[in-house]
């Protein structure tokens, strides 16, 4: 918001509890159309030479998506941009490690250290 504006954080439970949701929003210049479709690509930036990266969306989407969430973008050119950052309440069961096959266990011995 490099004119100045306002930055609201938000945070709401799903409808049916099994999710949440952190909600970012400014009153700042809003996105272009033309940007909306690029916003998560890595390297994207609209900032100048030394100013920006272009990596912090990119993280953020791949983050997300590591944890079975999505992100939910809507811009007005000009006064608003909110970020809905929905995450699932619990994590997806992993299955139960398989302990790896033909390893052999160590002697276990009785030792006593003196020093």
């Amino acid at each position: 918001m490099p004119n100045g504006g306002t930055l609201t954080l938000r945070t709401r439970q799903g409808a049916d509890k099994s999710t949440v949701a952190i909600e970012v929003e400014d009153t700042g210049t809003g996105i272009t159309p033309e940007n909306m479709h690029r916003l998560f690509t890595p390297f994207f930036t609209t900032k100048p030479v030394g100013k920006g990266t272009g990596l912090g969306l990119a993280i953020v989407y791949g983050i997300i998506k590591m944890h079975r969430g999505q992100i939910i973008v809507q811009s007005q050119v000009g006064w608003v941009t909110s970020f809905s950052l929905n995450l699932p309440v619990r994590p997806p069961r992993l299955k139960t490690p398989v302990a790896p096959q033909g390893l052999i266990e160590a002697e276990k011995h009785d030792a006593t250290v003196i020093g």
